[in-house]
């Protein structure tokens, strides 16, 4: 690919305004380009993909509960009629803040703002073994490749005669007790129970392993007691293997090594064990915590960067209540996303800006079919009315009517069927020499 890095991105329109940079579609660079729409403001969105994703429901593409359409949506459609945000498709390689420049594959663009909403992607916590043959989920194509894997497993399974060749491939491990392991193992122990049975009834799946395990005491960490205690249950009951306080030490694409234990032989290991933040060049080493986030003040500003910011996953904005930073969510990506664009209009006008202030919402999570924990700022409960307030609140949260009908009609065709009819196996015709070469060496 030429090099455009000396150039300018063209097509842009011409700067007539103070121009803000936005490097990210995710959740807190959509909003605030959404929310500086009609503002006295040139916007840029800048993004690798043309699309937004909406992360809290990847592992339902991963277990064939969604189609990955359905979670994602065009970013110029969000911004049709806008005509002070403009959308480019560019990875960005760094930024220049003495001279105001970012440098993109696509040529380079200047700022006058520039907003860092990076995200985070899986942390593996130095271990290559288990970056090479684990499978994360930090995107639509990671968690539909998740599905693929899973289907070609089954698949390559029922042609196995022995039943010691067929173990390996349909036990599937998750490791990470958050909302993301605990939702992805009560989706699969659900398809293992009650779906795949009726697909592959030569399989016996009593043999087959769905295990969960947290290195920690206890699977969801951030929430209530009664939601921890609940959600353990559930999964319980399920018939998942839960394994706390155990850590994985290594992984080699067949057996996953566990200290103090027997290991697991599985090729489906699912890693959703942490995060770690993006980087991007052009910052100083002192700029970062040493958990990689940028350290930015009460106002997201990067210090001793003026007029640079970074919102979300990747920033920690340390104060009293969360003196470590706040939690790596969306609802805070969101909030500071809000505050940001009222300070920047409030800069046009010589006002004095609001420090950001994170209001709790509470969070949730969901256990299987018709089950759910929810912990709010008021109320803890669980069961079926969680399940229903999950639904809800993620059915509300997804952009367009379209996705909304499209995923509620498959909510509801699953809830009375319960038999998903994604599971297709999708594979592409064509494969590059080098990813080729790659797929013969894992195998």
């Amino acid at each position: 690919m030429k090099n455009l890095v000396e150039y300018p991105i063209p097509n842009l329109p011409e700067k007539t305004l103070p121009r803000v940079v936005i490097i990210g579609g995710g959740f807190a660079g959509l909003k605030l380009a959404r929310s500086l729409k009609g503002k006295p403001f040139q916007v840029i969105l800048l993004d690798k993909n043309n699309f937004h994703q909406f992360q809290p429901l990847f592992y339902q593409v991963a277990t064939a509960g969604l189609e990955p359409s359905a979670i994602s949506f065009p970013l110029r459609k969000i911004f049709h009629n806008t005509k002070n945000v403009s959308f480019r498709m560019a990875e960005v390689s760094r930024f220049d803040s003495e001279i105001k420049r970012v440098y993109t594959d696509a040529g380079y663009v200047d700022y006058d703002y520039l907003v860092l909403g990076l995200g985070a992607d899986s942390n593996y916590f130095g271990s290559q073994t288990i970056e090479k043959y684990s499978s994360p989920m930090k995107s639509v194509s990671e968690a539909l490749y998740i599905r693929n894997k899973i289907i070609s497993n089954y698949e390559r399974a029922i042609n196995r005669a022995k039943m010691e060749d067929r173990k390996a491939l349909m036990n599937v491990v998750i490791v990470g007790g958050g909302p993301t392991g605990v939702e992805l193992a009560g989706a699969m122990a659900e398809l293992r129970n009650s779906v795949l049975p009726r697909d592959y009834p030569e399989l016996s799946f009593e043999n087959m392993k769905v295990v969960l395990i947290e290195a920690g005491p206890s699977l969801l960490a951030a929430m209530s007691d009664e939601a921890r205690a609940k959600a353990e249950e559930y999964l319980e009951k399920l018939g998942v293997d839960l394994r706390m306080n155990t850590r994985v030490k290594d992984y080699d694409g067949r057996s996953v090594h566990l200290e103090g234990q027997d290991p697991i032989e599985t090729e489906t290991l699912l890693w959703a064990a942490g995060v770690k933040p993006n980087q991007i060049q052009g910052l100083a080493e002192s700029s970062y915590a040493p958990n990689g986030r940028i350290l930015v003040d009460k106002f997201n500003e990067v210090f001793d960067h003026p007029g640079v910011f970074a919102l979300g996953d990747n920033c920690l904005l340390a104060d009293e209540e969360y003196p470590k930073g706040h939690p790596q969510v969306a609802q805070v990506a969101l909030q500071q996303a809000s505050n940001l664009a009222k300070n920047l209009v409030r800069a046009t006008k010589g006002q004095d800006q609001e420090p950001f202030k994170y209001k709790d919402l509470g969070s949730m999570a969901t256990i299987g079919k018709h089950l759910a924990v929810v912990d709010l700022p008021f109320v803890k409960f669980q069961g079926i009315l969680a399940w229903m307030t999950w639904l809800f609140v993620h059915l509300m949260a997804i952009l367009g009517v379209k996705n909304k009908l499209f995923i509620f009609f498959d909510w509801a065709w699953s809830y009375l069927s319960f038999d998903p009819s994604l599971r297709l196996l999708i594979k592409p015709r064509y494969v590059r020499e080098s990813e080729r070469k790659e797929l013969i060496e894992q195998k």
